[in-house]
């Protein structure tokens, strides 16, 4: 086995992440002094795993690593007095005891952000940050703003939790209901972010996919007469189920209509339609429940050309009623375009920039449905500047080249620095 690279090192802090914090902070009480002690364990890493090898359990030690030192740094301080009491109350403390009715330390550490006092965006962004492991700028792109703005939003967010000293604690269970859309959020944009990174070579990271799905199985047995919780966990099985299929042998990105559906995990399918049912049987539709219903439509059809798109479109109305937002009416327009043509969508879609006060204009999603639309108007002049802009603002390598030959296969494609 060769010597881990700083590259793969890091890629390893990036996969444990989300857990040590989750560790850490509930051991330290504190979520800054858990990220510093991870950053303090990624750190000496780099010195030495080259030479020594990666531990057997990185998690581990990842987690021992940044303990230890911060024990022994809080104990150097120089303001003995509180420090030095907190230093001695970790290393009482090797194991804590406390399970409540959370029982793990990811869930946990959601909930904590969750807490009322902050605001909902605040609440998703953080733990984006902390238990996914995303970068600010990839936070930033999940809420499609700029990455300034984000940083800014999750300096306040944990000045906060310090200030109001928000504790790192198990919520009661009266508690976990009004913090329930929060944690909602944070698990379907962590599981997003795994099934199509925003930035990076790797078009699906696996390990996001995975504990968004582990702590959604976690959460319905916690509340499990919470519709949208079966809600969300049926939506990430119906996704997760076409990702064998989502990649070409080389890797390169395919359209739902162009994938080949045998490759489709039926089991997946499966567990996620018989939780579709039980929520209909339920009758209290919500926005996860009605996504779901989409991707269940999806996932019936043995070929693209048998999808019911008027089911489609009409669940996307019901989803807009209740939950309006761009993100929502550009997908419904993709419906639109099935069922009324590309140009009355393309009509949609030209109209939504700027929908509620929110911009699409940053969003290559937004430029690259125009594209797709323009082109089979065959305005393909346009259609060029479109795939140009959505490129311009892909800054997942898959999706970029899915972009770059999109433009290329366009009739007398211009000669673009784009490509």
């Amino acid at each position: 086995m060769t010597d881990p690279s700083p590259s793969e090192i890091e890629r390893v802090f990036r996969d444990e992440y989300g857990r040590a914090v989750a560790v850490l902070a509930r051991q330290f009480g504190d979520i800054d002094l858990a990220e510093e002690a991870i950053q303090d364990a990624f750190t000496v890493a780099v010195e030495r795993w080259p030479v020594s090898g990666r531990p057997p359990s990185p998690a581990g030690w990842i987690i021992t690593t940044g303990r230890n030192r911060t024990i022994d740094r809080l104990r150097r301080e120089a303001s003995r007095g509180e420090r030095e009491r907190q230093a001695a109350e970790l290393l009482a403390a090797d194991e804590p005891a406390e399970e409540g009715v959370v029982p793990d330390d990811r869930l946990r550490l959601i909930f904590t952000c969750c807490h009322p006092a902050l605001a909902s965006a605040a609440q998703v962004a953080l733990t984006l940050r902390l238990l996914g492991g995303l970068t600010t700028a990839e936070v930033a792109h999940a809420f499609l703003c700029p990455e300034t703005t984000m940083a800014q939003r999750l300096i306040r967010a944990k000045a906060k939790i310090r200030d109001a000293r928000i504790p790192y604690r198990i919520p009661d269970q009266a508690d976990l209901p009004g913090r329930l859309q929060g944690v909602l959020a944070v698990l379907y944009l962590i599981f997003n972010e795994g099934y199509t990174a925003s930035a990076g070579a790797q078009l699906v990271r696996e390990n996001l996919c995975a504990e968004a799905i582990r702590l959604a199985r976690q959460l319905s047995e916690l509340l499990p007469d919470e519709p949208e919780v079966m809600g969300l966990l049926a939506l990430m099985l119906l996704i997760e189920a076409r990702r064998p299929a989502r990649t070409t042998a080389d890797g390169e990105l395919l359209l739902l209509a162009d994938q080949d559906r045998s490759r489709w995990n039926r089991d997946l399918i499966t567990e996620g339609q018989a939780i579709v049912r039980q929520c209909l049987h339920r009758n209290q539709p919500g926005p996860y429940q009605i996504q779901a219903a989409i991707n269940a439509v999806h996932s019936d059809a043995p070929a693209a050309g048998a999808t019911d798109w008027s089911q489609i479109l009409q669940l996307y109305d019901q989803l807009f009623a209740c939950a309006p937002s761009p993100i929502v009416a550009l997908n419904r327009a993709v419906a639109v375009a099935e069922t009324a043509g590309p140009a009355a969508a393309l009509a949609i879609v030209d109209g939504l920039d700027g929908l509620d006060g929110q911009s699409l204009s940053d969003s290559h999603l937004f430029h690259a449905i125009r594209a797709d639309l323009l082109r089979r108007l065959g305005r393909y002049t346009k259609a060029a500047r479109a795939y140009e802009d959505a490129i311009a603002r892909a800054h997942n390598s898959a999706e970029r080249h899915f972009l770059e030959r999109a433009l290329r296969a366009l009739p007398n494609p211009p000669s673009t620095s784009a490509c």
